[in-house]
């Protein structure tokens, strides 16, 4: 089942990977920005979600007892999803246990919320304000199998994931007020200013290109916004789509609704990329390693979604710092939950999966 993401990491871009895979943007890269052009078209009438042409497998009864990938709910109707509309009053199967007291809140409270992202509304942080609380639990509800899948520690490592890897793409080097934040002399060490900006920082172009399902509109600009950094046209257009927001004409909703923009994020989280497993998957053992995973050296742990976000770059090539930077901000998150790091954190023997 291939589902287009986008990821855009420490404000910089790797590759359009269509068909077939052609060269990205000059200037070095430190992201993955993954397309599957043309791959997805939903037919809401049908509940079907129609991938490469094709009808993805059923799931279900309806699938002959199939089991959708990466922990996703089945519907009623037999199709795989992890938004509330699949994991709730419409789900069939696969269906997230959450019961009073049991959903993600009960996990990360506000004042933990604000202890973990310590500084993202420090006067030095650009995107002050806007990261809240209640738009992450919002969001979060939106896409009911995050932070509930699993036993508790499995839980707390999901979420300290989550905001590990969308910590490192919204913070760094940046000189603001003279204050360098996310970096070693930041108060607070480097690991305690997540979520500081909202959009891509310096003079970013706006990332259009000619698609004839997901076209430009005129005026807009679809540089990195958000936990995730979503951009380019091709990617803000899907995602509204699973959404139900129209980023396509409205890309500054990524940046102006805080919960859209955490939901932008938990949508690449929770979304399988074939031949990649969701982050969700990877974290809750949803994950069931192929024949190529094992070769490659792709194991389960945190490593693996680093290798899912930006693998090209980052992975089988030993230490690398923005890895080490990813790691440090999980294993931070970790210890506030009180929770194990787990194995396999880095990703320096894996092979990235698009290899």
């Amino acid at each position: 089942m291939a589902i287009m993401v986008a990821l855009q990491c420490r404000l910089l871009r790797l590759r359009k990977l269509p068909e077939p895979m052609h060269g990205g943007n000059n200037g070095g890269s430190f992201s993955e920005n993954i397309h599957y052009s043309h791959s997805i078209l939903i037919l809401p009438n049908f509940h079907c979600i129609i991938v490469g042409g094709l009808a993805q497998d059923r799931c279900g009864s309806q699938g002959g007892g199939n089991v959708c990938p990466g922990g996703l709910c089945c519907t009623k109707f037999g199709y795989c999803g992890s938004t509330s509309n699949y994991c709730y009053s419409g789900c069939g199967s696969l269906c997230p246990s959450i019961s009073n007291g049991s959903g993600i809140s009960s996990l990360i409270s506000r004042s933990l919320f604000d202890q973990m992202l310590k500084h993202r509304n420090d006067g030095s942080c650009r995107g002050k304000g806007f990261y809240t609380y209640d738009a992450f639990v919002a969001a979060a509800n939106s896409f009911p199998s995050f932070g509930t899948t699993g036993d508790t520690d499995t839980r707390k490592r999901e979420i300290a994931a989550f905001l590990g890897q969308t910590s490192h793409e919204t913070t760094g080097p940046i000189l603001v007020q003279s204050n360098l934040c996310g970096w070693p002399s930041a108060p607070d060490g480097p690991y305690a200013w997540g979520y500081c900006y909202v959009t891509e920082q310096g003079n970013p172009p706006d990332y259009c290109e000619v698609s004839q399902v997901y076209p430009c509109a005129s005026g807009k600009k679809y540089y990195g916004r958000g936990p995730i950094q979503i951009s380019y046209n091709y990617n803000y257009g899907p995602a509204g789509k699973a959404i139900n927001s129209d980023l396509l004409n409205n890309p500054d909703l990524v940046a102006k609704d805080a919960t859209i923009s955490f939901k932008t994020a938990l949508w690449f989280w929770m979304t399988p990329q074939s031949p990649k497993p969701s982050c969700h998957a990877v974290m809750t053992g949803g994950w069931t390693l192929s024949t190529a995973d094992t070769t490659a050296g792709r194991v389960p742990g945190y490593g693996v979604t680093t290798n899912i976000i930006n693998g090209g770059i980052e992975c089988g090539n030993g230490s690398k710092p923005q890895v080490e930077d990813r790691i440090g901000f999980y294993k931070r998150y970790c210890d506030l939950l009180s929770v194990g790091y787990g194995n396999n954190l880095d990703c320096s023997n894996q092979t990235a999966f698009n290899s």
